[in-house]
């Protein structure tokens, strides 16, 4: 029997994503889902019966890891490539599993208290989105003509339950040694599925080569390349006409765009930020990045030109000072932390229409920095990010320092040389 969606369902449904993403399933109580749901309790036992009722229909009704791989077809069709298909899915994965560190700690370490029913949804909701995986990956096998030695499926299987491991390990032991970093990790990955699951053609030249020695096969594989990131930074024009909208819409919408333009922050760290993150005083203004107890980032006062902050006071400062209530969180949504959610709620609000991504914010403010002469070394620091990681931007930087000297340039000759011809140095 089809169930019917009643908008206070869907509004508890959404919050307890939300709620269960950032504090995990046993630390979120019911009471907090109704209050952020802006419905009455007995309404949440009316529809679920209790919170694992609703777990239940949230994994259900929303298809939370099956929902994963679907949009991802089109991009294998357009990449063509094995290879970068299982990288881009797996950055992708793993991005998207950290972002919700509390709600993964939660499944996994939780699952036994779960009655049987949500064990079982999990279980269907991890097979849907292994049979979205494997078509995904299939387009990219066809559009290579390649041959497997085992079935996509399979594959699908080996390289979902890779990630889920990796992301595993990860929250519950933060000490692992076991990668260098996701990077690293996801290199090996990948290497080991192209090199065991991909059927090298007969007459290629790898079936044709001489066969190594015991010693040659017990070298590690060569890595793969980093595939490069998209980097696209945010014309000034649009960034400032986000900081009037986003004046208009509240003093909180102002201090979240004021620390996602300000800071090089991630949506992610933004939303873990407490009270006790952010340090001001007459010299500087600086946040404490979560969970990075040696990682502090500056709040610009300068944005692409214009000027948000001062000495004494800043679109953050101001939003705390008008702050009548005692929540730890430095952004908030009723008596609760904001989520994610809530934070792309705000972006859209303040965003021109079609709106941007959230992460070109943080693309923009790491482009600005090194227009303004920060080196990579330096911008490492700040954001975490490997070398490799900003080897995009450090080249988009000087694609755009190249295209504001070619335009300084177009200007009337000057000087002595009134015949065109190019000066002696």
């Amino acid at each position: 029997m089809t169930v019917k969606r009643s908008p206070s369902r869907q509004k508890l449904i959404q919050a307890a994503l939300a709620l269960f993403t950032t504090q995990g399933i046993t630390e979120t109580t019911t009471r907090q889902i109704a209050e952020r749901a802006g419905v009455n309790e007995v309404t949440l036992f009316r529809q679920f019966g209790n919170k694992h009722g609703l777990l239940l229909s949230a994994l259900e009704e929303t298809e939370v890891f099956a929902a994963w791989a679907q949009n991802l077809a089109q991009e294998a069709a357009r990449m063509g490539n094995l290879e970068q298909a299982l990288w881009e899915y797996g950055e992708a994965r793993l991005e998207a599993l950290e972002l919700m560190p509390e709600f993964v700690r939660s499944l996994v370490g939780e699952s036994g208290q779960y009655p049987t029913q949500n064990r079982q949804a999990l279980g269907r909701e991890l097979a849907q989105a292994n049979q979205s995986t494997a078509q995904y990956l299939t387009t990219a096998i066809q559009q290579e003509s390649l041959s497997l030695r085992i079935p996509p499926e399979t594959l699908a299987s080996l390289l979902n339950s890779l990630l889920l491991g990796y992301v595993i390990l990860k929250l519950t032991s933060e000490f692992h040694q076991l990668w260098d970093s996701r990077e690293d990790f996801l290199a090996h990955v990948v290497s080991l599925l192209m090199l065991g699951a991909v059927a090298q053609s007969p007459g290629s030249d790898a079936e044709c080569a001489p066969k190594p020695s015991a010693h040659e096969q017990r070298v590690t594989p060569e890595i793969p390349a980093i595939p490069p990131i998209a980097v696209s930074d945010l014309p000034a024009s649009v960034v400032h006409n986000m900081f009037k909208q986003a004046r208009v819409d509240g003093p909180q919408s102002l201090a979240l765009i004021y620390v996602l333009f300000g800071s090089g922050l991630s949506a992610a760290e933004v939303v873990q930020l407490q009270r006790r993150d952010y340090q001001g005083d007459r010299n500087q203004h600086l946040l404490q990045v979560p969970n990075a107890p040696s990682r502090q980032v500056p709040l610009n006062q300068w944005i692409l030109g214009k000027r948000y902050g001062a000495p004494n006071k800043n679109p953050l400062s101001q939003w705390l000072r008008s702050r009548k209530d005692d929540q730890p969180a430095l952004f908030i949504l009723g008596d609760c932390p904001l989520a994610l959610p809530d934070l792309e709620a705000c972006w859209q609000r303040c965003a021109p229409d079609p709106a941007p991504l959230i992460v070109q914010a943080q693309q923009t403010w790491c482009i600005e920095m090194l227009l303004r002469g920060m080196t990579p070394e330096n911008l490492s620091l700040l954001t975490a990010m490997s070398l490799a990681e900003l080897e995009p931007y450090v080249q988009h930087a000087r694609v755009k320092r190249a295209l504001e000297q070619a335009i300084a340039l177009d200007r009337k000759p000057g000087g002595s040389t009134t015949d065109g011809a190019i000066p002696r140095p």
